[in-house]
């Protein structure tokens, strides 16, 4: 593991990456504390700015799978900025089981899901953990999406007759 590749990043990378480790961190203690208290407020705060700088951020990373410098991931830019709209919206108008659901949401598929492919051969976080061009990524990435496959679809065993 080195921090080499972080350090000599572009300026919006490390930007992007320091918020997506605070959100990553945060989200466990503003989703899952008792509600409406001060603590899960100002954690909350905390993670949706982080959040609004992580998307917002990849909007100053170019995609490499395109000639005009967006990509996929770009999508999941907007779809974060959408989901922190929906879910604010819904805690001022007091609807906290629908605020609760969105931001769940956003946390396990825009960090989590999202996050796993950070460590596909060539990306920063890949090279941070792996050294240089490391195929390693795509273990982590394949024991990610095992792991989800069985969260999933252990549960359903006993309904097809398997367990």
């Amino acid at each position: 593991m080195t921090l080499l590749p972080f350090l000599s990043a572009p300026l919006p990378v490390q930007v992007h990456i320091i918020a997506a480790i605070l959100a990553l961190a945060l989200g466990p203690v503003a989703l899952y504390r008792r509600k409406r208290d001060h603590t899960h407020k100002v954690v909350g705060y905390t993670w949706v700015t982080a959040m609004t700088v992580l998307a917002v951020g990849s909007f100053l990373i170019p995609s490499h799978f395109t000639s005009i410098g967006i990509g996929p991931l770009h999508g999941f830019a907007v779809l974060t900025l959408w989901s922190l709209w929906t879910g604010i919206k819904a805690a001022i108008a007091q609807d906290i089981a629908r605020h609760e659901a969105v931001l769940r949401s956003l946390y396990s598929n825009g960090l989590i899901i999202a996050g796993a492919f950070t460590f596909l051969p060539g990306r920063t976080m890949n090279q941070v953990l792996f050294g240089e061009p490391s195929q390693l990524g795509w273990v982590v990435i394949a024991a990610f999406f095992g792991l989800v496959a069985l969260r999933v679809f252990l549960p359903r065993l006993g309904q097809w007759g398997w367990a």
